[in-house]
């Protein structure tokens, strides 16, 4: 132990000489470079400032005057060099005088501004520093500059001188060390009386055990059980009587437990034993494992409190858990009930036994809530079946003393620790709030869902079976959790009312029945998207000649601006379907519709920053209930299916077209002969398309549902939505079906006219007969009169062929065909007018009459009521 200490003295004398040489060498180094440039600047200085300077730079040879001045000066002051310059930096002194007229060597612009320069450079003398000091004349105006340098080297070697004395102080410091040495070395000799480094080692591993494990109960007990030694903390943990050393560990009264594993000396690692209202943690060794004397040394210490924080942490992480949980779990749906019932799922065990939320019956259908009205009670979760709590579903208004309404009242969470202590929570209802007592709640939480200065409704934490009641801690985090549930359920909200208004005016702008016509028995489905209503649409518009006009549409995008987009194509088939167009003209105009509407929301786009509608689908289909014909012409949308009487399905191959609004392209109509009793099937992508389903897959899927279907159109739409489309689509789903009628020959009369006035006679008579044998002789007359002035004007100012066509469907039909496209005119005849008044009367006399534009001419067409 001497010899080591010997040497951690040497090495400590030593690294103490290395560190005051570095030492020394670096202050040396710093006081050389401080003291070269203090003497550099104020020779520098005085010698710019010195009377006579200024004036000598402005004489006509400054060599002359201030060369024997510098000299003078350099010599007196030790410096290495004094150099007087112009401002250009051309030397006028110098100890060499052959660099005299040269250009100086050094930084001069800050000088020649006004200000005083030093700076280190590596000279051809060596490392020195120099300063730059200007000459001004009395105006301020430099008119020169002075320099002086002095060399690092000159103004060293203190450090030199002051070595020797670190080197005789180390050699004085290592003669201490090693007479110290020697004494230490003689006094330990005495104090150990000469024992052995086994003995020292063992006396070191008794007295440590003792001494430094002092906050731990220490035990050391003998081979045969006995205990040597208890330190104090021992004896407080364990209880032992003062005596208690030299006795049998199985005789101071301990836990047989604690008792019988001291006694044993075995191994034990943190094995926690409970001494009376402690929890122990013993840790035991053996004492002879290395030859050392039998027994062992037992440790002991109390993790009571260790475990009760542990408790409190577990609990942390616990509550930590939820809140993460609420984050990820809570608001997975924009269904304000849906959002409410997983709170209360969350919620339940984990803090509660029992949880209720109840709204404003406002926030249930997307308004904002009002203060002083009705709760719903709108999700419940509990550990067990129906406790004697309100109903879901239950209009509630809280008494102003009851927790509820004051936590609706402060905005703030209210904590009821103990229930039946708590009269105005049992003002709110005598009898039901007995019944909860019985059923054993017996605390309560109510937190207010606030989302801004918005209250949504009130959450009921309540608790049965845990004990122990609600404290600060679990309403700070009920708090927590219902405020994160508020802003979920706020955006549940907030969706419902733009939601239900984008479905309210979609579906006041979709047809709300189906017009009465005798050409097709229809049905149909409409379906909105889970995210939100889109544009799809549906029509069913009667024309003339008992024909009826099927469209189906689709604009891109979702929300409101695509619902009202589909009212006004919607509003534009109307209008279009009144002018008898033809499927593929009638889509023609579409198209340039809807690229004006493109063009306007571009433009408003561009400067609002908006949304833009580009182009939409539809498919439009006429059909002709007398020649069983369908015209069908389709712009981007997927083909119409076609269910024969037999039951085979067909994909009817109508050419797609581009969708409207990209233009460019013509339209080509597809005329098809449908046998009476087919079904016609229009539908919109969302039926046979989605995310997770190819079109050609889509379109099997509706084959097969198509193929098992009832032949009522009611049936067809009922198997093709349970064919395995979900609940609620993630797109628009419109779905028309038509099953054809056909007008058979017995309810219609043709007759082909002469061009010739006198066959109008002839016609008439041809056509009373004709209304006689259906029964209509009360509309002959007028029938008789509306077609006199028809084929008359057919005769006189329209082509050959003439045909008239009489229709019985729900209203007369009575239509002129001939091969011009002259259009006739409604006008008021003057009061000496020979003609025009002829149109004029058939308008009074029918219900409805138009034009109807064929290729090969027109038809004119008028109708009326039957009795």
């Amino acid at each position: 132990m001497a010899g080591q200490v010997f040497v951690l003295q040497v090495v400590i004398v030593l690294l103490l000489v290395v560190v005051a040489v570095v030492a020394l060498v670096l202050q040396a180094r710093y006081d050389s470079a401080v003291e070269a440039r203090n003497r550099s600047l104020s020779v520098a200085e005085t010698f710019a400032n010195a009377p006579g300077t200024a004036a000598a730079l402005r004489s006509p040879d400054p060599t002359a005057v201030l060369q024997p001045r510098a000299e003078a000066t350099r010599k007196a002051t030790h410096v290495d060099f004094v150099v007087v310059m112009n401002t250009d930096g051309i030397r006028y002194t110098h100890p060499l005088p052959d660099r005299i007229g040269k250009k100086f060597v050094g930084n001069i612009e800050p000088a020649l501004a006004g200000r005083s320069v030093t700076e280190e450079v590596h000279g051809t003398i060596g490392p020195l520093v120099q300063a730059i000091v200007p000459v001004e004349a009395r105006n301020g105006e430099v008119v020169g500059l002075v320099s002086a340098g002095v060399t690092t080297e000159r103004v060293g070697g203190a450090a030199n001188r002051q070595l020797p004395l670190v080197l005789f102080s180390m050699a004085g410091a290592l003669a201490v060390a090693t007479v110290g040495t020697a004494l230490v070395s003689r006094r330990l000799l005495r104090q150990t009386r000469g024992l052995g480094p086994r003995e020292m080692t063992r006396m070191y591993e008794h007295h440590d055990a003792v001494l430094h494990a002092v906050r731990e109960g220490v035990l050391i007990l003998g081979g045969d059980g006995g205990l040597l030694l208890a330190n104090d903390e021992a004896r407080r943990l364990l209880g032992l009587p003062d005596d208690a050393e030299g006795r049998h560990v199985r005789d101071l009264g301990l836990e047989p437990g604690t008792a019988e594993l001291l006694a044993s000396g075995r191994f034990a690692t943190d094995e926690v034993h409970r001494v009376k209202d402690r929890l122990l943690a013993v840790n035991q060794r053996p004492t002879d494992l290395r030859g050392g004397p039998a027994g062992s040394v037992t440790t002991l210490r109390d993790s009571t409190e260790l475990r009760a924080l542990s408790g409190r942490a577990d609990v942390a992480r616990e509550r930590l858990d939820m809140l993460y949980a609420a984050g990820v779990g809570i608001g997975t749906s924009l269904d304000v009930t849906r959002t409410a019932e997983e709170l209360a799922e969350l919620a339940v065990p984990r803090l509660a036994d029992f949880v209720t939320v109840d709204l404003f019956n406002a926030v249930l259908i997307g308004e904002e809530p009002e203060p002083g009205t009705h709760l719903r009670r709108t999700a419940f979760a509990g550990i067990r079946g129906e406790p004697p709590l309100y109903p879901v579903g239950r209009l509630i208004r809280f008494v102003p003393s009851s927790p509820q309404a004051h936590s609706i009242r402060t905005q703030r969470a209210v904590v009821a620790a103990r229930l039946r202590e708590a009269p105005g929570w049992q003002a709110q209802d005598l009898e039901r709030t007995a019944q909860v007592l019985d059923y054993g709640i017996h605390s309560l939480i109510a937190a207010p869902l606030r989302a801004g200065s918005l209250i949504l409704g009130i959450v009921t934490f309540w608790r049965s079976d845990r004990p122990e009641p609600f404290d600060a801690e679990d309403l700070a985090l009920a708090e927590e959790l219902v405020a994160r549930a508020a802003v979920s359920i706020d955006n549940a909200r907030r969706y419902t009312r733009e939601h239900t208004m984008a479905v309210t005016l979609q579906r006041s702008l979709l047809p709300r029945r189906l017009p009465e016509q005798s050409a097709l028995e229809l049905a149909y489905r409409y379906l909105p998207a889970q995210s939100g209503v889109g544009g799809d649409w549906f029509d069913v518009l009667p024309l003339s000649g008992a024909r009826v006009a099927l469209v189906v549409g689709d604009v891109v995008g979702h929300g409101l601006h695509a619902a009202a987009t589909m009212g006004r194509l919607r509003t534009a088939v109307h209008n279009f379907s009144a002018l008898d167009l033809a499927p593929d003209e009638l889509l023609g105009l579409l198209d340039e519709l809807i690229a004006r509407i493109d063009q306007d929301e571009i433009d408003d786009a561009a400067e609002t920053g908006g949304a833009t509608v580009t182009g939409a689908t539809c498919v439009y289909a006429i059909y002709d209930p007398v020649t069983r014909r369908c015209s069908i012409t389709r712009a981007g949308h997927p083909p119409p299916a076609l269910v024969r009487p037999d039951g085979t399905v067909e994909f009817l191959d109508v050419p797609a077209g581009p969708p409207l609004g990209l233009g460019g392209l013509p339209f080509e109509t597809t005329d098809v002969e449908v046998a009476e009793g087919s079904r016609l099937v229009l539908y919109t992508d969302g039926l046979v398309e989605d995310r997770e389903r190819d079109i050609d897959i889509g379109l099997e899927q509706l084959r097969a549902a198509l193929e098992q279907a009832g032949p009522s159109p009611e049936d067809t739409c009922r198997a093709v939505l349970d064919s395995g489309l979900p609940d609620r689509p993630s797109d628009d789903v419109a779905l028309l079906v038509a099953r054809t009628r056909a007008l058979g020959p017995d309810r219609v009369a043709v007759w082909d006219v002469p061009s010739d006035p006198a066959a109008v006679a002839e016609l008439r008579a041809s056509v009373i007969r004709q209304l006689t044998e259906w029964g209509l002789e009360d509309l002959a007359f007028t029938a008789e009169l509306i077609l006199s002035e028809l084929v008359t004007n057919a005769i006189r100012y329209g082509g050959e062929p003439i045909r008239v066509r009489v229709l019985r469907d729900r209203s007369l039909i009575c239509e002129v065909f001939d091969s011009s496209n002259t259009a006739p005119h409604l006008r008021y005849a003057g009061m000496t007018d020979e003609g025009g008044r002829g149109l004029f009367l058939v308008a009074q006399l029918a219900d409805r009459w138009g034009t109807r534009y064929l290729p090969g001419g027109k038809v004119i067409w008028a109708e009326q009521p039957l009795p």
